[in-house]
C-alpha cells in the first residue's frame, strides 16, 4: 500500500482492515475502550452498595452519588468516544481533500486531550472519596476491587487518551507537510 498524507493510502483505496488494526492510534483506542468499560462497568455493578437498616442504596465512594455518577458518565461518554473515533479511522482513508484530513486530525487533539483531562479529575474525584470512605460503610470490604478497579482503570485513561492527543499532533505535522507539499508542487507539475 503507498504511503500518503498520515500513513494513509490513496484516498478512495480499498479498506484494509490489518493496516487499520496496526496502526499506534487504532491500538490506542481500542485500549481506551476497554478502559472505560471497566471503570463504567465496576462502577455500575459493584459501586452501589445497602445496608440492612437503610433503604435506599448508597455509592461505595463515601457515600457520594456524584463520584458513582462521575465515574459512570464518563465512562460511557468515553465508550461512545472511542466508537465514534475508530469509525473515523476506518473512513480516514476516503477522506481525499488534505483539508479535511486536517480537521479531522484537528479534531481528534482536540477530543483526546478534552478526555485526559477528564480522566485526570475523575481520577482524583473517585481517589479522594475513596480515601475518606468510612471502614463502616463497606463491612464486609463488597465491591472494594471494583472501586479500586475503577480508579487504577481511570489513571491508566489518562495516559491513553494522553498518548493518544499526542500521536494526533504527531498525524497533525504530516499532514501539514503533505498541504505544504502539494501547494509547492501541484499535481499538474508532477510527472
Amino acid at each position: 500500500m503507498e504511503g500518503g498524507a498520515y500513513g494513509a493510502g490513496k484516498a478512495g483505496g480499498a479498506f484494509d482492515p490489518y493496516t487499520l488494526v496496526r496502526q499506534p492510534h487504532t491500538i490506542l483506542r481500542v485500549v481506551s475502550w476497554v478502559f472505560s468499560i471497566v471503570v463504567f462497568g465496576s462502577i455500575v455493578n459493584e459501586g452501589y452498595l445497602n445496608n440492612s437498616e437503610e433503604e435506599e442504596e448508597f455509592c461505595i465512594y463515601n457515600r457520594n452519588p456524584n463520584a458513582c455518577n462521575y465515574g459512570v458518565t464518563v465512562g460511557v461518554l468515553a465508550f461512545l468516544t472511542c466508537l465514534l473515533y475508530l469509525a473515523l479511522d476506518v473512513y480516514f482513508p476516503q477522506i481525499s481533500s488534505v483539508k479535511d484530513r486536517k480537521k479531522a486530525v484537528l479534531s481528534d487533539i482536540g477530543v483526546s486531550a478534552f478526555w485526559a483531562f477528564f480522566w485526570f479529575v475523575g481520577f482524583c474525584f473517585l481517589a479522594n472519596q475513596w480515601q475518606v470512605s468510612k471502614p463502616q460503610d463497606k463491612p464486609l470490604n463488597e465491591g472494594t476491587d471494583a472501586a479500586r478497579a475503577a480508579i487504577a482503570f481511570s489513571f491508566f485513561s489518562i495516559f491513553t487518551w494522553s498518548l493518544t492527543a499526542a500521536l494526533a499532533v504527531r498525524r497533525l505535522k504530516d499532514l501539514t507537510f503533505q498541504e505544504e507539499y502539494n501547494t509547492l508542487f501541484p499535481a499538474s507539475a508532477q510527472p
